[in-house]
């Protein structure tokens, strides 16, 4: 069977997503942290994305450590092409695996939105 919109909305994905699934994932190239606590993305079709990093930040959540910006900006993609971010810098996250947090590239993809001139 052709994974293509129709296969994905009869899973129970939503529009935007089964598109995006159908469509081909995305990697993701490189990150950037910004001061307002967003994430510019590049993926490996061209286009540039912007995401909303604030509501991730919330106290008690596992990415509050990141809502102090020396820590926010010390953002990097992993070898599996997630945003990640170590908890103690000081600790490999190769070693320690409760060390880091990430977001994978699909959420990134579909929880972001598109940078003028990104294509």
């Amino acid at each position: 069977m052709d994974r293509d919109v129709k296969f994905y909305l009869s899973k129970g994905f939503d529009q935007e997503s089964a598109e995006y699934f159908a469509g081909g994932r995305k990697t993701l190239t490189a990150v950037k942290p910004n001061e307002d606590f967003t994430l510019t993305l590049w993926f490996d079709n061209g286009e540039v994305r912007l995401y909303d990093a604030k509501p991730l930040l919330e106290p008690g959540t596992v990415f509050e450590p990141f809502a102090d910006y020396e820590n926010f900006r010390r953002v990097y993609l992993d070898d599996t092409h997630c945003v990640a971010w170590d908890i103690d810098p000081k600790v490999d996250s190769d070693v320690v695996w409760s060390n880091k947090v990430d977001i994978s590239p699909d959420s990134c993809y579909l929880d972001s939105r598109p940078v003028n001139g990104g294509m």
